[in-house]
């Protein structure tokens, strides 16, 4: 991505700093897209050999697929402050404000390097130091800087070439009988794509020899291309087809695994029943040896086995258990014949509905690869919708749905099922309710944390209370300790509110 294609992107985003961060998302290993309110997303593309700085409306999906795009997530957080280019060249700097909480999240630099093939994105500190990056460079790689956590960031080497934001016309004479594509070479932030459109722009060949008539329109042509550079810079049809599969992939693999569990099973029960009616054969030796020892059992010396001649006359052994006689023995055979010719009934019931049944999720699954991605989300939906509704529900001023769980068990899993950008809260230090505020990262009001935080505090041990301090933080960062008790969590990064513990007016 050439630098004045860059700069463009840059200047439109510092006209409306600082900025709050609404969250990150990750569409795949090489992408990261901060959310910007009231901008959009900007979309940050840092794997080589292509990397993209470009705005994109909507909200992109995508957890961290990386150990790199995890830390991102933890470390840049709060408003964006501050994003500048370094000159025209292809590195750009983003300045995070940080959040403050029971854990502080300390400002940050994220320093982004478009530089083709050595593209790269580094995390760094406050005062320049490497936290983190996506690809470290030794100085096998590079003899002039190392790229590595704990080391200072160096930028890439200093240039000369003439800055078309400030260029003055006399600063072109000295190009007087060199060809524009010498001139070009030497204008800093303008590459193959930007000179082929300043030549277009100016309707001269690249070749073409510079006379100081040339100049004049050479730079109105430059100026112009700093204000309107005129090339897209936004995701190519193909990234965003990749991105589009990639959702509709993880749309389709819960549905997919499902189903899969459904078929293993009910797979497994098939065998059980067919080893039940199988076992039929079994059921007849117990109840012909029950028949031999109620005939025979009297006459019977006491020992392990039973040696006698059937009702045909031929030879028969069967085993007894120590401790009882033959007519008990005969008594357990019955039994056991009886269960196992239940089963055999029950199982020949069963089996040709189960078949059925098997056959039907196999069609699922089958038909599953083919459905497009609305009937997936369409699905999804559904299936989310049928899960458990539990605890008090009710709509807050900006119209996000608010959970209040009554019990132990209702806080443990209002608080599991709530998505991670929610906001979750809670009476500081007291028993009581936890409170979701169903947000899923959209912005909110003052007056809806101050509706959730007076239900989190009405329904604690403060109730009727006045100045009730509670405490809200997102979700992701709240967690149930190992062997803890339902609705015992611990949470970081909480934000305190203080209310008085009676019903919203509303």
């Amino acid at each position: 991505m050439e630098g004045l294609l860059i700069h463009a992107v840059v200047r439109e985003i510092a006209g409306h700093l600082p900025l709050r961060s609404l969250g990150w998302a990750f569409p795949d290993e090489g992408t990261a897209a901060l959310l910007l309110e009231g901008l959009g997303n900007l979309v940050l593309r840092y794997r080589p050999p292509h990397p993209l700085l470009t705005l994109e409306p909507g909200r992109l999906e995508g957890q961290a697929k990386t150990p790199f795009q995890r830390l991102l997530e933890a470390r840049c957080k709060g408003r964006l402050l501050k994003m500048e280019q370094l000159k025209l060249d292809r590195v750009v700097m983003l300045e995070f404000e940080g959040e403050k909480g029971f854990v502080d999240t300390a400002p940050t630099r994220l320093v982004f390097e478009l530089t083709g093939r050595n593209a790269n994105l580094i995390l760094c500190d406050q005062e320049g130091q490497i936290v983190g990056l996506d690809r470290p460079v030794t100085s096998a790689v590079n003899r002039f800087r190392e790229l590595r956590p704990g080391l200072p960031y160096t930028p890439p080497p200093p240039y000369q070439k003439l800055d078309p934001r400030t260029l003055q016309a006399e600063e072109l004479e000295p190009f007087v009988g060199q060809t524009l594509s010498q001139l070009i070479k030497n204008l800093d932030g303008v590459g193959k794509e930007l000179g082929a459109e300043l030549a277009r722009r100016a309707q001269l060949s690249p070749q073409t020899p510079l006379n100081p008539e040339h100049l004049p329109l050479i730079h109105r042509v430059i100026h112009s291309l700093v204000e309107q550079p005129g090339l897209q810079t936004q995701l190519t049809e193909e990234l965003r087809q990749a991105w589009e599969q990639e959702e509709t992939e993880a749309l389709r693999k819960p549905l997919r695994e499902a189903l899969r569990r459904q078929l293993k099973t009910l797979k497994a029960r098939l065998q059980d029943y067919t080893r039940a009616w199988e076992r039929l054969e079994e059921a007849q030796r117990l109840r012909h040896w029950a028949d031999l020892l109620m005939a025979y059992g009297h006459s019977l010396p006491p020992g392990p086995v039973a040696r006698l001649e059937d009702f045909s006359g031929q030879p028969v052994e069967i085993p007894l258990e120590a401790g009882l006689s033959p007519i008990q023995n005969a008594s357990n055979f019955y039994a056991r014949a009886k269960r196992l010719e239940a089963n055999a009934e029950k199982a020949l019931e069963l089996i040709p509905a189960t078949e059925a049944q098997i056959a039907g999720l196999e069609r699922d699954l089958d038909q599953l690869e083919q459905l497009p991605r609305q009937t997936l989300l369409e699905q999804n939906r559904k299936i989310k919708a049928k899960g458990p509704q539990v605890g008090l529900r009710c709509k807050s001023p900006g119209g996000f749905e608010v959970w209040v769980g009554r019990n132990s068990k209702e806080n443990d899993l209002l608080t599991r099922m709530a998505h991670s950008e929610d906001l979750w809260f809670h009476a500081q230090g007291l028993p009581g309710s936890h409170v979701i505020l169903r947000t899923q990262g959209q912005a909110t009001s003052l007056s809806d944390l101050l509706f959730a935080a007076q239900l989190a505090a009405y329904y604690s041990k403060a109730r009727g209370e006045k100045n009730v301090a509670v405490d809200y933080t997102a979700k992701k960062h709240v967690w149930r300790p190992r062997k803890a008790a339902p609705g015992q969590v611990l949470y970081t990064q909480g934000r305190t509110l203080f209310v008085d513990a009676e019903l919203p007016d509303s």
